[in-house]
């Protein structure tokens, strides 16, 4: 009843369309919410949940197939990166639009308990940040997202459990195999996250959050590093990948 007391004196506007939000509490409208790129339960590659158009039931798609395979062992984007979902998740990651932070999670609970088995994750990991993203931004997105995600899933959240060492390029401006050979060797766990492997429940996987996957090159390396540090499973999920073309 607060929240709809508060919607109404000072009204939300849709991120979409800038009407107002009919949804209490959020910035993303019903209409709007209908129209978004979701990404399809159905047609995934079963590793790293890229959708292929008009394929059915679950296959593996080249690029897990082939090596270098990833290291991570199931992988689940909630979107596609394209529309005005492209324009939203860019105004959040870097123009510090934290408000769409709960519409965010919204979607990423839903198709975490789609996607995987919940019963068998044993902590939510954030993708970590640099310090010049860090510094720059003010905040790591990833971690503002995992927090509350962790809470909803009732599961626990393991923060600075991973780091990022040495420097390396923006990802955005390689090819896929730049990507890959850019983020090799530039994780660490941290004393806290060894700590956390250390007493992972047999069985149980970690589950990494991440807000955009394009080839899987940084996923997979924060996999490897996890595996190498005694993790038996890492399971990734990301607000929004590219469709496969």
């Amino acid at each position: 009843m607060l929240q709809k007391l508060l919607d109404f004196i000072w009204p939300r506007k849709c991120a979409v369309c800038s009407g107002a939000s009919d949804r209490p509490g959020r910035y993303i409208c019903s209409d709007c919410l209908m129209r978004l790129p979701f990404t399809p339960v159905d047609g995934l590659c079963s590793c790293c949940g890229r959708d292929a158009p008009g394929v059915e039931g679950g296959f593996l798609c080249s690029e897990c197939m082939e090596p270098p395979r990833p290291n991570f062992d199931r992988a689940g984007n909630v979107f596609r990166f394209e529309g005005h979902l492209r324009e939203m998740i860019s105004a959040y990651k870097f123009r510090g639009a934290l408000h769409l932070r709960d519409d965010f999670v919204d979607f990423l609970e839903a198709y975490a308990k789609v996607r995987f088995r919940i019963e068998e994750i044993a902590c939510v990991l954030p993708m970590p940040s640099s310090f010049s993203n860090r510094f720059w931004r003010g905040y790591n997105q990833c971690e503002y997202l995992a927090k509350p995600l962790s809470q909803r899933l009732s599961l626990p959240y393991c923060s600075r459990a991973l780091r990022r060492t040495g420097s390396f390029r923006r990802q955005a401006e390689l090819s896929g195999e730049e990507r890959r050979i850019n983020v090799k060797g530039t994780f660490a766990v941290t004393r806290k996250g060894e700590e956390v492997i250390k007493n992972l429940p047999p069985g149980k996987a970690i589950l990494l959050l991440d807000d955009i996957m394009t080839t899987g090159s940084t996923l997979s390396e924060c996999a490897k590093t996890l595996k190498a540090a005694g993790a038996q499973e890492v399971w990734c999920i990301t607000l929004a990948r590219p469709a496969m073309q």
